[in-house]
């Protein structure tokens, strides 16, 4: 019928062209209005997809700019021999990933074949850190590994006086690990040689921070440290109220660390000061994640938490239903988190994104104007099409009658 009407219509046929001309103007531009309402500065902050180390960075922020999935489709498994209690750490498209069978893996981060392992022959659970091409491990037989990170060739041991469970950071060359001999160790990265020791009142299982010549770390005496990089010497200590297996997460000048005590506490990264404490209603191994002013941590209370980094209030928090000693993964604005329970969780927003390194909230504005543009645009087409004049095309009018 439309065509009918339009048929020889040159008019109304350009009419119709011009709408839906416009139409489809203001559809294409809605995804430029998105970005240009979002936009932040990015300071030549690099989006990158990579995660090196345990919780991400020396930092230990567990915040990557990497993008992030938005199914649960399964791409690719790989078995190895025993429990995989080590966090993968992902460089230049390989996933190094260390197991209870005693051995460290090289996957291909695409499809999942195995490009290499190294057998260390007792359970390991740290998580490797790879830098500059060589891969950081610590293990059960008491020794801190570098490995080849190409061909998983031995390049240097360390042995301390137990277990290494600790994961290890590595700055400046210098490779950071604590050992369940109770010391924190510092080991020249080329060479393995032991640069300092420092030691604490027990069992070292977190994994060191480094951040502005500073290592930060828990023990199991109940105690955060803060030590100088360089020297080990101590700069100060802050006594919780249980084991601290949890690793510090630091960023703008504060240290957040959880402990078996049930809280999350937050440091002046300089001083060891306090500034703020939350409990939860368990113990908490986990380590926290911080983004865009938030502190996640998760709780053996079954649940995940968000606080105010400032302040340490509580801004919401999500049941599971079982323990949650998984800690916490940040990217493209999203928190991902594993439960007891056997699931993986992902929480955000429709809303919410990364631009320049920062999670991004757009505002009720941005919310409000996009879907207008398109209402502006869909009218402004039935408005040409309304004001229309339909004619009846010259093939169809008759002779008028004569009499």
């Amino acid at each position: 019928m439309v065509f009918l009407l339009i048929q020889g219509d040159t008019l109304l046929m350009k009419r119709l062209v011009v709408s839906t001309a416009l139409l489809l103007i203001c559809i294409m531009t809605l995804p430029m209005i998105v970005g240009i309402l979002t936009i932040k500065s990015t300071n030549g902050a690099p989006t990158t997809d990579w995660w090196s180390s345990f919780r991400h960075d020396p930092a230990h922020s567990g915040y990557s700019t990497s993008t992030a999935p938005r199914t649960n489709q399964t791409l690719w498994s790989y078995t190895t021999g025993d429990d995989v209690w080590s966090s993968p750490a992902v460089v230049d498209g390989v996933v190094f990933v260390s197991s209870g069978d005693g051995k460290v893996y090289a996957l291909n981060a695409t499809t999942g074949a195995k490009i290499w392992e190294y057998v260390i022959g007792y359970y390991v659970s740290s998580s490797p850190a790879v830098v500059d091409g060589v891969v950081f491990v610590g293990s059960g037989d008491d020794k801190v590994y570098a490995l080849n990170a190409t061909t998983g060739a031995w390049i240097w041991e360390y042995e301390t006086g137990d277990d290494v469970s600790s994961s290890p950071a590595v700055v400046d060359g210098v490779v950071f690990v604590g050992s369940d001999d109770d010391k924190v160790y510092a080991l020249n990265a080329t060479t393995g040689a032991k640069i300092w020791e420092y030691e604490t009142g027990d069992d070292v299982s977190s994994s060191p921070a480094v951040v502005d010549g500073v290592v930060f770390v828990g023990s199991d005496d109940g105690k955060v440290y803060a030590l100088n990089a360089t020297t080990g010497a101590k700069i100060w200590e802050y006594a919780t109220g249980s084991y601290v297996d949890s690793s510090l997460a630091v960023a703008g000048g504060v240290g957040f660390v959880a402990s078996y005590d049930g809280k999350v506490y937050a440091l002046n990264a300089a001083t060891g000061v306090w500034i703020w404490e939350y409990e939860t209603g368990d113990s908490v191994g986990s380590s926290p994640a911080v983004a865009g002013g938030v502190v996640f941590v998760t709780s053996y209370d079954g649940k995940v938490y968000a606080l105010n980094a400032a302040t340490g209030v509580w801004i919401w928090e999500y049941d599971t239903g079982d323990h949650v000693g998984s800690s916490p993964a940040i990217a493209d604005g999203r928190v991902f988190v594993g439960s007891y329970d056997g699931k993986v969780y992902a929480f955000g927003n429709p809303y919410t994104t990364t631009v320049g390194g920062e999670i991004v909230q757009t505002s009720f504005i941005t919310r409000l104007i996009v879907p207008a543009v398109a209402i502006v645009g869909i009218f402004v087409a039935i408005i040409v099409l309304a004001f229309v004049r339909i004619k009846p095309s010259k093939q169809t009018q008759t002779e008028p009658h004569k009499t």
